[in-house]
């Protein structure tokens, strides 16, 4: 695993980029993006053991070796509410060359999210219209006061242009899975999102909006993405 500093045009800021990848794998790894959740930063997903899950998968458990980098994307939903930070920008323009600097793969095959970076993976695979999504307890509003809540969207209309649920024909065809636990307060935007988008994958099962649910689901998801390799 590799953490560094790196600025951002894009969002007018310094980040912290971290790679993880699974043990003795070679160079040109396939990346998967993973967008961290509300009040948090990249290395979220090295809290909740991505290391240690990645390397599992890949060595003990056939998946193809990539990797998982996670890049710090503020708190706006993943989405641009000003021209002074765009963190999809950033995944879109920036990233790749980042990437390919360091030996990966600079066109991620891959986005998974959690929270708020389910919002924001979604978006991701919309503007993109190819990588598969793993979306983990996705931060999706059912309304506008809801969303409003958030600060977050610069106004009705640039949550109404970002909100996965009323976008869903841009990732028509997506390969996509979704994970949620039943006390989730976003368990009803995830129920829609399922019975609408109808991801190849998707599970919803006991647990509420916390690490401990997300730790649980998450060998799930990497190998979901891993099979999209």
């Amino acid at each position: 695993m590799t953490v560094e500093r790196i600025r951002s045009m894009s969002r007018r800021t310094e980040v912290e980029l971290v790679i993880i990848r699974p043990e003795d794998a070679g160079p040109n790894l396939p990346v998967c993006l993973a967008l961290h959740g509300r009040d948090a930063r990249a290395n979220q997903f090295v809290e909740l053991g991505v290391p240690e899950m990645l390397t599992s998968l890949v060595n003990y458990q056939g998946t193809p070796p990539f990797a998982v980098v996670a890049v710090d994307g503020g708190d706006s939903y993943w989405v641009a509410r000003d021209d002074e930070d765009d963190p999809q920008l950033m995944l879109s323009d920036e990233v790749p060359k980042w990437l390919g600097e360091r030996g990966l793969a600079g066109n991620p095959f891959a986005v998974l999210g959690i929270s708020m970076g389910g919002y924001g993976a979604l978006n991701y695979a919309a503007n993109l219209n190819d990588p598969a999504v793993a979306a983990i307890s996705p931060a999706l509003f059912l309304s506008w006061p809801e969303a409003a809540l958030r600060d977050a969207f610069a106004d009705e209309q640039h949550w109404r242009s970002t909100d996965p649920l009323q976008n869903l024909n841009k990732v028509a065809g997506v390969p996509m899975g979704v994970w949620c636990g039943d006390a989730d307060p976003f368990i009803d935007g995830a129920r829609q999102l399922i019975e609408r988008a109808k991801p190849a994958v998707s599970e919803i099962e006991p647990g509420d909006h916390e690490p401990a649910y997300w730790r649980k689901v998450l060998p799930a998801a990497l190998k979901f993405v891993g099979t999209r390799i």
